[in-house]
């Protein structure tokens, strides 16, 4: 016979899977963001119209003119009295981005836990991020400084909405269902940004069937992200509710003022837990070699391995759907041996992996596709069990702050893999040795991981531990 507290408990647990499901589709919203816009449309796009600008330019001043396949040959542009070649616009942007969303990012997540508004919040920056993707689409001839602009917004659209998306994750599931849900909706964030992208690149490669120039399908990729993100959104703004009361009463602009003020209070409270910022530091080591592996493979299979456009495509199609099988097989592994002894064992296969693709013979595309198989499998499952470990490790009430720390930190560390990667390919002469140094990222990561006391550091911050870690 079921007592009155069994059917609390029963309504409390159906809430709770609402709201996670819920929670699992603002991975497949965001996805399309850094897997089409980020790894694969923008860069070129924006660099075309970088070119342009800087051909009208030299053509108008009487100077020789740029090299017609070229970005680096006299294409400079100029801002803010800065001159520099097009073609290193984009690496310049991403910089830029990445300062301003170390400057931002902490402050909202401050202000989310100050107001506990996250639904709010997480609407706004989804919606702003959304909206200036779609503006993308408005950028064309010469006018890349519009395009810069938007990206800027969207870019910080992106990573706000993601703090506020992570802070959701403690309040949600329980300590033994975390894994299960982080895997599960980095799974399925790559399942759809792969569906997304493949749409995408479709109508790009069936460009002139279709009547439309590649800059046209470009175009139409940014509004197809835009209206996804902006679209799947509603499906968590529909199911999640707010779990904590505000930590003060601001409204208006003294909000700001406090967030910064809640901020403070955080960043002196970290010093008190050193075995959790022992495990972020941890994560910003080996999920910098995971960052680089997926943003120069194109490169090591074009420059490299001499690979031709489609099969590169093909490639990154492979890894987002493979992607996807990845993360819901960490997720089922960790529910049985625990987070951290699966990341490690995904590290292992991470080095695995790398070799492989040093030892894959130029021209070999089955070898090439098997590298990218394998890069699929470990490449969601990895960060969605360290998001979720983290998130054990965060003190209550400060959990937006403590993601914004997560975020910031892995871009603010993205720079070290892919200098390791430009520094060994210059001294060699070879992408090879670039992309096996990359290993050390992997058996760093191992070392220090395999040091950090997990189980005490949940318990250091008051957390209630899961039964396996």
């Amino acid at each position: 016979m079921k007592v009155k507290g069994d059917d609390a408990a029963d309504a409390s647990k159906i809430k709770r899977r609402r709201e996670q499901r819920g929670w699992v589709w603002y991975d497949v919203a965001n996805s399309v963001f850094p897997t089409s816009v980020v790894t694969v449309f923008f860069s070129l796009y924006l660099t075309s119209i970088a070119t342009n600008a800087a051909k009208a330019d030299t053509a108008l001043n009487g100077a020789n003119p740029c090299g017609n396949d070229s970005a680096f040959d006299h294409c400079d542009v100029t801002f803010l009295g800065a001159q520099f070649p097009a073609g290193s616009l984009w690496g310049y942007l991403l910089s830029i981005a990445t300062v301003i969303q170390v400057v931002v990012l902490p402050v909202m997540g401050a202000i989310a836990d100050r107001t506990q508004n996250k639904k709010k919040m997480l609407a706004a920056f989804a919606f702003t991020g959304s909206a200036a993707t779609i503006a993308l689409a408005t950028v064309s001839g010469t006018n890349w400084t519009l395009g810069v602009f938007f990206f800027i917004i969207a870019n910080i659209g992106y990573g706000a909405s993601v703090v506020v998306y992570y802070a959701f994750l403690p309040e949600i599931a329980t300590p033994d269902e975390r894994d299960a849900l982080s895997s599960r909706g980095w799974a399925f964030g790559y399942l759809g940004g792969g569906v997304a992208l493949a749409i995408q690149l479709g109508i790009t490669l069936s460009a002139d069937s279709l009547g439309i120039t590649s800059g046209d399908a470009a175009r139409i990729a940014f509004v197809i992200s835009g209206v996804w993100w902006a679209a799947f959104t509603i499906i968590p703004l529909t199911r999640l509710t707010e779990h904590q009361a505000p930590h003060g009463s601001e409204h208006g602009g003294s909000v700001v003022s406090a967030g910064f003020k809640e901020l403070g209070a955080t960043l002196k409270q970290a010093k008190a837990f050193p075995l959790t910022l022992a495990f972020l530091g941890t994560y910003l080591i080996y999920t910098d070699g995971i960052a680089t592996v997926a943003n120069v493979s194109a490169q090591y299979g074009s420059v490299e391995l001499k690979f031709e456009q489609q099969t590169l495509i093909t490639v990154i199609l492979i890894v987002q759907f493979v992607a996807f099988i990845g993360g819901v097989l960490h997720g089922f592994v960790a529910k049985r041996i625990g987070a951290k002894k699966t990341i490690l064992g995904s590290l292992v296969v991470w080095i695995v992996v790398i070799t492989a693709a040093f030892f894959v013979k130029a021209g070999d595309e089955m070898q090439f596709y098997l590298v990218a198989a394998g890069i699929g499998i470990v490449l969601g499952g990895t960060n969605a069990l360290s998001r979720s470990l983290f998130s054990q490790m965060v003190p209550p009430g400060r959990e937006a702050q403590y993601f914004s720390l997560y975020e910031v930190g892995e871009r603010s560390t993205s720079w070290l893999g892919p200098l390791v990667f430009a520094g060994v390919g210059q001294a060699t002469g070879s992408l090879r040795p670039a992309i096996l140094a990359l290993i050390i990222f992997f058996v760093a990561g191992f070392i220090l991981l395999t040091f950090v006391p997990v189980r005490r550091a949940i318990k250091a911050v008051g957390n209630a531990e899961p039964t396996l870690v």
